[in-house]
């Protein structure tokens, strides 16, 4: 996993929340067993008590569940993971919106714009 973290806010939400957007993402099969915290230090060049905090979030929040005798697995929950994905889009859509703003453009512009780039090639 690439991991892009940054001093801007503490470490622990920041592998948070990237390992939500895995998960919402698919990168991690709904019901598969999940990396261990070792592992995903490792990864991402953290502390193990950093990503533990991190991974206890997420555990909190239902998207891994913890067996004593088989580790980490990610939630089955399909309605959670789709009510996060939509959440991510509209935070970013929002985003989005506000930089396009302080360059002059309005909500219509950007949708405009965006449909214009739907009939070119990526």
């Amino acid at each position: 996993m690439e991991w892009k973290l940054d001093d801007s806010r503490p470490i622990w939400p920041q592998l948070k929340d990237q390992l939500i957007i895995a998960i919402v993402a698919g990168r991690f099969n709904m019901g598969g067993s999940f990396p261990t915290v070792r592992e995903l230090a490792e990864d991402a060049g953290v502390n193990r008590n950093t990503m533990q905090r991190a991974l206890s979030e997420l555990e909190n929040e239902g998207f891994v569940i913890t067996n004593r005798t088989a580790g980490r697995t990610v939630t089955t929950d399909e309605g959670l993971v789709s009510r996060m994905k939509e959440r991510i889009a509209k935070q970013n859509i929002d985003k989005f919106i506000k930089e396009m703003a302080s360059i002059g453009y309005d909500a219509d512009d950007v949708v405009r714009m965006i449909k214009e780039r739907g009939g070119e090639e990526k």
